[in-house]
């Protein structure tokens, strides 16, 4: 039977890392069909919801607005955006632990990596919501800007870069992403058009990952050095390194304070997490854009390593998630390892 879409052939087994979606992957209603569905994810859901909403200011009608908005325009928002996708991909995760899936690493894509954080357990889901809280309501003020994906290398773009707009990300090989005020972005960009550049917005009103940040984020790390951190229970691939995480950078206030404002290196992590051997990379929040990334690498386009993404590549309805996740958690719980039996 060929495989449903998103979801790959697995039949070989192979350790499992789970990929987290950060900004640009949101949208209305996203992972809402599996509210009524399943019911782990709901109950994670829930309790993401419920702390981020008991912090008050930017998580005050969090959930109504999940549920309920109509205009993208919301959604796309710092305040909507950041803390529910952390929320989605947190829940997500820990779906996929609960059909004893074991994954042997985790590589979050900007705010996916303070859900891996807390799926590693580095922080409690009430630590991680109170820094999520924090960076948003810092962030909410910000001058208004944006990011623009452009097919190009980030030396083809280096030349057009002027006015404080900066590599945001290098997602691919071929995908850069330009973060900056509105202003300048917008001048770059017609620029990069005019030579024939290929590029796409991302849903943003904010310049993450731009040095323009960095003011609003100024004593941030002292906040997050009142939380008490653990050290990774799951390898976390970092988005902002292109290493596993340590010890001493997990217990790093300054680490985590400046993620908003440093450039996600996912594609160098990805490959780097790529080269400890063939994987089943399983993209554990809204959309499939990272699992589009991933199929571009050398060890996917080969078969070596393969992708399985949780929810519909795009919009759709209840019955589209409830289809999507229950098409990917057959071939998953097959990989996971059998219960550990006890001596009589």
């Amino acid at each position: 039977m060929r495989p449903s879409a998103g979801v790959e052939d697995v039949s070989a087994a192979r350790p499992v890392a789970l990929l987290l979606p950060g900004q640009g992957s949101q949208h209305l209603r996203m992972a809402a069909g599996l509210m009524t569905a399943e019911p782990v994810f709901a109950g994670a859901m829930d309790e993401a919801l419920t702390t981020l909403t008991d912090l008050g200011g930017p998580g005050t009608g969090l959930r109504e607005d999940w549920l309920g908005t109509s205009d993208p325009a919301v959604m796309d928002h710092i305040t909507r955006s950041q803390p529910l996708l952390f929320a989605v991909d947190y829940a997500l995760g820990r779906l996929v632990l609960s059909w004893g899936v074991r994954p042997v690493a985790l590589l979050g894509h900007s705010i996916g990596e303070v859900a891996a954080a807390v799926l590693s357990g580095v922080f409690t889901l009430r630590d991680a919501a109170a820094m999520v809280h924090d960076r948003v309501a810092r962030l909410a003020d910000a001058p208004p800007g944006g990011m623009v994906a452009v097919a190009a290398t980030c030396d083809e773009v280096a030349p057009f870069l002027t006015d404080g707009v900066v590599v945001g990300a290098v997602n691919a090989v071929r995908q850069t992403v330009l973060a900056g005020l509105d202003g300048p972005l917008g001048s770059v960009t017609a620029a990069l058009a005019g030579a024939g550049f290929v590029l796409q917005r991302v849903p943003a009103s904010t310049a993450f990952h731009s040095p323009v940040l960095a003011p609003a984020m100024s004593g941030a790390g002292e906040r997050i050095a009142a939380l008490p951190v653990g050290e990774p229970g799951i390898p976390v691939m970092s988005g902002y390194t292109a290493r596993f995480l340590t010890a001493a950078e997990a217990k790093d206030p300054a680490f985590w304070a400046r993620q908003p404002v440093a450039p996600v290196l996912f594609w160098p992590a990805l490959d780097a997490l790529l080269a400890q051997g063939h994987l089943v990379l399983v993209e554990a929040g809204p959309g499939q854009g990272l699992s589009q990334l991933a199929r571009r690498h050398p060890a996917v386009r080969s078969g070596g390593s393969a992708i399985v993404s949780l929810l519909p590549a795009r919009p759709g309805t209840a019955e589209d998630d409830v289809a999507a996740v229950r098409a990917a958690a057959e071939p998953l719980r097959q990989l996971a390892p059998p219960p550990a039996t006890r001596a009589v």
